[in-house]
């Protein structure tokens, strides 16, 4: 029979110091749907946080007042909850471009918290949550369908 497989040089096979290197896998194209989930992140942590500073600082713009709501509290306390969400997201966010699997953990139970807290958060402000609420959604599928490839985009 012959020999059909590929082989490699032996240099393919150590790295610089002479130490024997592991392949990677090579990175697809589905490295660009972790990307734009993490830029994802970082708009929505920047909507949030526009969104807890309205509701921080002028109580009188939402539709209703907050015996309206479906969780009856302040709206500075609203406020303080968008923006503490929108703090962690757009953190998230940053650790999503560096490839690492905790922000990737993070960024779907953020966007998980986040869609909770906007649907009890809906008879304020409805069309603005419900894009809020779509993004949360675009996010959570991204990371967690394609999100181990970004871990390999640095090789090159």
């Amino acid at each position: 029979m012959s020999d059909t497989q590929q082989r490699s040089s032996s240099s393919d096979n150590y790295a610089e110091d002479g130490t024997t290197s592991v392949q990677q896998p090579e990175p697809t194209a589905w490295v660009g749907m972790v990307i734009f989930a993490g830029t994802m992140l970082l708009m929505l942590g920047a909507l949030q946080a526009m969104e807890g500073l309205v509701a921080i600082f002028q109580d009188e713009y939402f539709l209703v007042t907050r015996n309206g709501m479906v969780v009856t509290l302040d709206y500075t306390t609203w406020g303080w909850t968008h923006l503490v969400i929108g703090l962690i997201a757009a953190g998230v966010g940053i650790g999503v471009f560096a490839g690492q699997t905790w922000a990737r953990v993070a960024g779907i139970v953020i966007a998980a918290i986040s869609i909770l807290v906007n649907v009890a958060f809906l008879p304020a402000y409805p069309i603005w949550i419900m894009i809020i609420i779509g993004i949360d959604v675009l996010v959570i599928y991204a990371l967690a369908v394609h999100g181990k490839e970004m871990k390999y985009r640095h090789r090159y």
